[in-house]
């Protein structure tokens, strides 16, 4: 089992051949990070990838703990709405593609990242390559791999935040912080469920893709954001977190509203533009959202895990309360 333990031992001995005392060994906190037990010691270069999880960061107030952090083109919007944009303006933009010689060159001794939120096979960005070159890593929770290919989610999508912050508290010594929270959270998900009505709306969250959807399984944000607003993602049956499904099944499946996440990605990069084609592609044309026009956009850093997921469900809830409950 991987250990990420940062020791500071100093033995010298001089020309009379007394030896000095080791120093103690640095303080290090272990946590549990996507199934296995990992010691850190407290980090003060940490690069993060992903907007969300550089919002993670600068929520729980560490953006003096962070060298820098890497966000893809497509997600400006969401730094200029970010409730941190100070934050983002502060620490460096390291730029839009993270790889092994730009952690080096920020002399990170922490990569906060994700499957498929920086880490890849594909690129040879991965925890194993990290720890070969003596940096940490911790994983986001929401993409944790769970034992099935490379299928994501080992729990509950709000828990993966709740527990990430319980981390990442404890780790960089701000637990108080952490629970402050995580308290104000619960209390806005539970002030939303009371704008939640009996019967509930079927849901499809529409990412990208135009041969293919991409949308959301039971593991990533969306189905949290959607159920805790009152309605049933449709596709809420997939263990799987953000996963490519087949027209046909959101067709079978005749979703009451669309959630299109504001993602650049793609031929139709814009939500406009994304509603434009699911409106104009016949074979959803007697689907009930399309038919009814009942579409929803939210910022792509409101779901992918991340402190606005909390905000994004009292969002969506008003949303649905006022178009099925008037």
């Amino acid at each position: 089992m991987k250990k990420l333990v940062a020791l500071a031992l100093i033995a010298l001995t001089t020309g009379c051949g007394a030896r000095i005392a080791p120093a103690a060994a640095t303080e290090t906190v272990t946590v549990t990070n996507c199934g296995q037990q990992v010691a850190y010691a407290k980090p003060s270069r940490v690069v993060t990838n992903d907007t969300g999880i550089a919002e993670i960061m600068f929520a729980l107030g560490l953006g003096d703990r962070m060298a820098g952090y890497v966000i893809g083109g497509g997600q400006a919007g969401d730094v200029a709405s970010s409730p941190w944009k100070a934050d983002f303006d502060r620490v460096p933009n390291l730029g839009e593609q993270i790889t092994k010689e730009l952690v080096q060159g920020a002399k990170a001794d922490l990569v906060f990242a994700g499957w498929n939120y920086g880490f890849s096979e594909a690129t040879g960005f991965t925890p194993d390559a990290l720890d070969d070159l003596g940096i940490a890593t911790y994983q986001l929770t929401e993409a944790c791999r769970n034992g099935v290919g490379r299928q994501r989610g080992i729990m509950p999508p709000l828990d993966a935040l709740y527990t990430d912050l319980r981390n990442l508290g404890r780790v960089f010594g701000v637990e108080a912080k952490a629970e402050e929270l995580i308290a104000g959270y619960q209390e806005q998900v539970s002030n939303a469920a009371k704008l939640v009505k009996q019967n509930r709306p079927k849901v499809f969250l529409y990412d990208s893709g135009l041969d293919q959807p991409f949308t959301s399984g039971r593991n990533a944000a969306p189905h949290d954001i959607i159920g805790k607003a009152g309605g049933d993602n449709i596709f809420g049956d997939l263990d799987d977190s953000w996963t490519t499904v087949g027209w046909e099944a959101v067709v079978d499946r005749a979703p009451d509203v669309v959630l299109i996440n504001d993602y650049a990605d793609g031929e139709a990069t814009t939500p406009d533009e994304k509603r434009a084609f699911l409106e104009s592609y016949p074979p959803l044309a007697d689907v009930p959202a399309i038919r009814h026009g009942r579409f929803f956009v939210l910022p792509y850093a409101a779901l992918v895990e991340s402190p606005r997921n909390p905000a994004a469900i009292e969002a969506f809830a008003r949303f649905l309360a006022d178009s099925f409950h008037p």
